[in-house]
């Protein structure tokens, strides 16, 4: 048999021999083929994770966008938007236009005090006069009457403007005031990150620091970072030895502990947060036993509600399996005889907790720490109801910018520095802890 007869056998159809390729069975190329069922497969997947995809979209993603939005827009001064036709009418835009004609710190001139007239006269027309003033209102107070009472009366205006606008209230001469209007003839600004840091301009258009009593956000970002610390820490220190008991006893009774570790999740927090008024009130279950035992004169009661010691108190409780879940799920697959190869090795009880169990148990402390102090950075009914004045925290604020004064521009500002203060720790502990680290379960 010749060479040429075996190389022709040894080749099998849809083999490479330097003029075929491989082939599936149906005769179509395989690259082709699988290129065809890997595109098949990518689509499944995507459309199995698209649901999931689409509600992180709607209740997470969105709802940050337009908070962030909502945080450097508000139209209060610029365009009014009737409730009943949904019309959109533009106000103050005589008033604009004079503010893009002069520079910043331009003097009011009477043909300024003109623009103003007929722009009180458009928001006399469109019943806007209290949403203009209230925009101004928040960064300047007393703003929302004075706009309120030169509408009403913006068809007695008669040249001149000035001096017809001063004799209703000298206040509209405030160069504040003025630059005030400037900022807000733009729908789009910063100004409400400025208030949020306790900051605002001068007249000539300088950041300078708002009056000492007024300064109240930038204390309480460091309050609530202080309290979420020490609540972290403090639930730290008592979920570490709960977690290691359930880890260590049989499965039997450590499922019963777990038990009485998930039961407050079962209760209402608003019932529980209730307790704990009952309970630390000065004429509470705590003080009362307290004065009954003997260690306490009735005169000396303990002050426990509204205050940071009830915030710290409840709020601790209340976060505390947020910390034993992550512990005891890191905690249960260590072996136990690691520990003992220590002991035996001639390690103290010390040196084996230090050097064996407790860095394997760093994961859990890093997922339950990270848990805990981002659930405490927002929380809001605990301190609402608890903390009084003095226990009180950011979210507390922002839900009154929401609820009561409705300035949801700076609500969203205040919010938009929470989320990047939180965004920044969480940066700094994947910098030097690790995120690969953290272990939830």
């Amino acid at each position: 048999m010749s060479d040429s007869t075996l190389s022709s056998a040894a080749t099998p159809p849809g083999l490479p021999d330097g003029s075929q390729q491989l082939t599936t069975a149906d005769g179509k190329p395989l690259k082709q083929a699988l290129m065809r069922a890997q595109s098949h497969a990518r689509r499944r997947a995507f459309l199995l994770v698209a649901p999931l995809l689409a509600f992180i979209l709607l209740t997470f993603v969105m709802p940050i966008g337009q908070m962030l939005h909502r945080s450097v827009h508000n139209e209060g001064f610029t365009w009014h938007e009737d409730v009943t036709s949904g019309a959109r009418t533009p106000i103050m835009t005589n008033l604009a236009a004079w503010f893009d004609n002069n520079p910043a710190g331009t003097e009011p001139d009477e043909e300024a005090y003109a623009a103003l007239a007929g722009d009180l006269l458009v928001l006399r027309e469109v019943r806007a006069a209290g949403q203009a003033g209230t925009r101004i209102n928040y960064e300047r107070s007393g703003s929302r009457s004075m706009f309120t009472k030169a509408a009403r009366r913006a068809k007695k205006l008669e040249a001149p403007y000035k001096a017809a606008i001063l004799e209703l209230d000298e206040d509209w001469a405030d160069p504040a005031l003025w630059r005030v209007m400037r900022d807000a003839s733009s729908s789009y600004t910063a100004n409400f990150y400025l208030a949020a840091l306790d900051r605002t301009k001068n007249a000539e258009g300088e950041v300078v620091s708002v009056n000492e009593n007024r300064q109240v956000y930038v204390k309480l970002f460091k309050r609530t970072l202080f309290l979420s610390l020490v609540i972290t820490f403090l639930t730290f220190i008592l979920a570490y030895p709960i977690a290691h008991l359930l880890a260590t006893l049989p499965l039997s009774k450590s499922n019963l502990l777990m038990i009485l570790v998930l039961l407050p999740f079962w209760t209402s927090l608003l019932v529980r947060t209730t307790s704990w008024m009952v309970l630390l009130q000065s004429q509470g279950v705590v003080n009362d036993a307290l004065v009954g035992s003997g260690l306490l004169g009735d005169e000396s009661r303990l002050e426990m509600m509204y205050n940071q010691t009830g915030t710290l108190i409840a709020m601790t409780h209340i976060l505390l399996p947020f910390m034993v879940l992550p512990l005891y799920s890191v905690m249960r697959p260590i072996n136990p005889s690691y520990v003992r190869a220590a002991r035996s090795l001639g390690a103290t009880s010390w040196t084996a907790f230090r050097r064996i169990y407790f860095p394997q148990t760093v994961p859990g402390i890093g997922a339950g720490a990270l848990l805990v102090f981002i659930l405490a950075v927002g929380y809001y009914i605990t301190p609402a109801l608890v903390g009084g004045a003095d226990g009180q925290l950011i979210s507390n604020l922002i839900a009154f910018h929401m609820q009561k004064s409705l300035n949801w521009s700076l609500a969203a500002a205040l919010a938009a520095l929470l989320l990047a203060g939180i965004l920044l720790l969480y940066w700094l502990y994947d910098r030097l802890v690790g995120i690969d680290n953290l272990k939830l379960g």
